[in-house]
C-alpha cells in the first residue's frame, strides 16, 4: 500500500501495489498498523458497512459529532464513484476545503477519512457498491448532515443530470447551519 497526503491535514489517499497473474491480482486494502503509523493515530474498526446505489446516485454529505466522532477507511468494491471529503473541524487550516477522487473497484484505491470530516459520493455506474470501515460503531442521534448542494461548499459533484438524492440529504441544513448550531469538532492543532 501507498499512503498519499492530501492537502487536508490528516486525510489520505491509499494506492494498493497489486501483483497480477494469468489468474488474475491480489492487493492488501487495509494493514491497521501501516495506517496508524502514517497517521499517528490507532485505527481499530468497529462497525463494516456497505451502500448500494444506482447510477447518478448522490449520497451525503454526512459526518459524526464528537463524541464519538468517526474516522472512516473508504473503498468501492463494485463499480464506480465521485467521492468528495470534506474538512469541517473548525479551526483547521483547511475548513471547508476537499478533495476529489474518483474510486473503482478495479484500482482498488481506498481513503482514509479522519473525525470531524463531511463525506459523500455519486455514483458513476449502476450497482456501485461502498465499503466504510469505520473507526467507531454507529451511535443513533449523532450524524451531521449537510446538503450536499450547499452554494457555500459549492462541490465539483459533476452530475450529468439532477442527481437521485434522498429526502433527508436534499433537506439537510447548509453548512453554515451547521456550524451555527455547534455541531463542529475543533480541530486539534
Amino acid at each position: 500500500m501507498l499512503f498519499h497526503h492530501t492537502e487536508l491535514p490528516g486525510a489520505l489517499v491509499i494506492t494498493p501495489e497489486p501483483i497480477a497473474d494469468e489468474r488474475g491480482s491480489f492487493f492488501e486494502n487495509l494493514r491497521t498498523e501501516e495506517l496508524a503509523k502514517e497517521t499517528g493515530r490507532p485505527f481499530s474498526p468497529q462497525q463494516i458497512n456497505y451502500s448500494v446505489s444506482r447510477r447518478n446516485t448522490l449520497r451525503g454529505l454526512h459526518g459524526v459529532r464528537n463524541p464519538p466522532g468517526q474516522a472512516k477507511y473508504v473503498t468501492c468494491v463494485r463499480g464506480a464513484l465521485r467521492d468528495i471529503m470534506v474538512d469541517l473541524r473548525l479551526g483547521s487550516p483547511a475548513y471547508g476545503k476537499y478533495v476529489v477522487t474518483e474510486l473503482t473497484a478495479a484500482e482498488g484505491t481506498a481513503l482514509y477519512i479522519p473525525e470531524g470530516f463531511g463525506h459523500g459520493f455519486l455514483s458513476l455506474a449502476e450497482d456501485t457498491c461502498i465499503s466504510y470501515v469505520l473507526g467507531t460503531a454507529h451511535v443513533p442521534g449523532t450524524q451531521i448532515d449537510i446538503n450536499p448542494l450547499d452554494p457555500e461548499l459549492d462541490l465539483p459533484w459533476g452530475f450529468d443530470s439532477f442527481p437521485l438524492i434522498s429526502a433527508k440529504d436534499a433537506a439537510a441544513p447548509s453548512l453554515a447551519q451547521v456550524r451555527d448550531q455547534g455541531l463542529l469538532l475543533q480541530f486539534p492543532g
